[in-house]
């Protein structure tokens, strides 16, 4: 009931810049999180940065001063600007979006997550 769709990854060099989209569709009443987590190969997958409806961050440490989180609530839509690229940031990219339903009469929670984007760091 709730689709997301992300955009923006691709291959950059360090020191380059990226900007991911991800745009919430379907039947929301209400968002309540927005975020972004990123999966290396052999790695579990980590937080990278969050924004709550309220407007509060958080960040991972390895990328506080680097990225930046932002929300467009109109459109649905969490956007990740990423500045001074690592190696190390090279991931697939995902984001997630957890809110309140309205379907058939009633409300419920949900979280989903979008189809990952590829972000490769290389010279």
């Amino acid at each position: 009931q709730v689709q997301l769709v992300e955009s923006g990854g691709g291959l950059v060099q360090p020191g380059g810049s990226l900007r991911l989209s991800c745009a919430a569709s379907g039947s929301i009443s209400s968002i309540n999180g927005m975020g972004w987590y990123r999966q290396a190969p052999g790695k579990q997958r980590e937080l990278v940065a969050a924004k709550t409806s309220g407007g509060s961050t958080n960040y991972a440490d390895s990328v506080k001063g680097r990225f930046t989180i932002s929300r467009d609530n109109a459109k649905n839509t969490v956007y990740l600007q990423m500045n001074s690229l690592k190696p190390e940031d090279t991931a697939v990219y995902y984001c997630n979006v957890d809110g309140t339903l309205y379907l058939n009469g009633s409300w419920s929670p949900f979280s989903s997550w979008g189809q990952g984007t590829q972000v490769t760091v290389s010279s």
